[in-house]
């Protein structure tokens, strides 16, 4: 009697007879953990550890050959008032306010003109982009140092219009532009982003502008600036981050000195001086924390300034 009851209730309840919903939710858990490993393990050793270890080595005196000694906020004190650490703040600071702004420029000008209907233009947007595939490499800043150096090919069209510098890579007055120059040649990827933002602007509001009479320039700075605002804020936000790590191209052109007369030692190449040059890891562990504060500070000033400019089609 009681094994016939038994059988009946599993037939009624056929959950009782399968893994309870608690069990499956527990084998997803550790299923999901099983995948996501791979990237934990990675974090872990490559990305979180070293970043541990470089802050326990920037309150420490270390050589790479020696065992670190702790010495506490030395490091740190000694950096602001290190005129070199200072000259590269300044050289860093003021190539992200020209290259930032104007590369956003050029690209949101690009990605207007090539947001219209043309012939040619799946040409041209590849060919916008191209540089932006070559990223920051050496035989690009190479390159870009041979054209702008003493008699080459920028310094010889300059000078068929009347304009003789010298060359800029030698030229502290020009060396810096050469760089933020570089910067700008590579708008691909902000551009791509801006023609995005530009596809999603609805025709309708321009066409209402028209009529009303509002010429280019009021149907950009009314329209056009507001729709693409969280686009043009997260083109800002990333270029300004890539901005402060600038390396390859800036040591290519002037070493690691920053030459000429130190225009060109950005923050990034005085860490890389200070810590495999010097062998002072200690002290390029401050540098590097610093950086990141900084870059996070900016980072901050420009979510909290966003709030007044920028544009969600939900806001009300």
């Amino acid at each position: 009697m009681t094994a016939t009851t038994s059988t009946r209730r599993a037939e009624v309840d056929p959950q009782s007879a399968g893994p309870r919903p608690g069990a499956r939710r527990s084998d997803e858990r550790v299923a999901g953990y099983l995948f996501l490993s791979p990237w934990i393990v990675g974090v872990l050793l490559l990305t979180l550890g070293p970043m541990l270890a470089s802050l326990y080595l920037s309150f420490t005196d270390y050589d790479l050959f020696d065992t670190p000694r702790w010495i506490g906020l030395d490091n740190y004190q000694r950096m602001f008032e290190d005129a070199r650490w200072l000259k590269s703040v300044r050289v860093t600071a003021l190539y992200v306010a020209l290259a930032v702004p104007i590369k956003l420029a050029c690209a949101l000008a690009v990605a207007m003109l090539l947001n219209n209907e043309r012939r040619g233009r799946a040409f041209y947007r590849a060919a916008f982009y191209g540089p932006s595939l070559i990223g920051a490499s050496v035989s690009l800043a190479i390159v870009w140092k041979a054209m702008f150096s003493d008699d080459a090919v920028v310094d010889r069209m300059l000078g068929t219009v009347g304009v003789h510098t010298g060359g800029w890579a030698g030229n502290p007055d020009f060396s810096l532009l050469m760089l933020v120059l570089l910067a700008v040649w590579q708008l691909g990827a902000p551009m791509v982003i801006f023609l995005a933002g530009l596809k999603q602007v609805p025709r309708e509001l321009y066409e209402a502008a028209q009529v009303d009479g509002a010429d280019r320039w009021r149907r950009f700075r009314s329209i056009t600036l507001p729709m693409i605002s969280p686009v043009l804020f997260f083109n800002l936000l990333l270029e300004t981050i890539n901005a402060f790590q600038v390396f390859t191209s800036a040591y290519i052109v002037g070493g690691p000195n920053g030459q000429p007369a130190g225009t060109t030692l950005f923050y990034t190449i005085y860490l890389f001086d200070r810590g495999f040059g010097d062998y002072r890891m200690g002290y390029a562990s401050a540098m590097a924390w610093v950086l990141l504060a900084g870059v996070g500070l900016v980072t901050l000033f420009l979510f909290r300034t966003a709030r007044g400019w920028v544009y969600y089609s939900g806001d009300r």
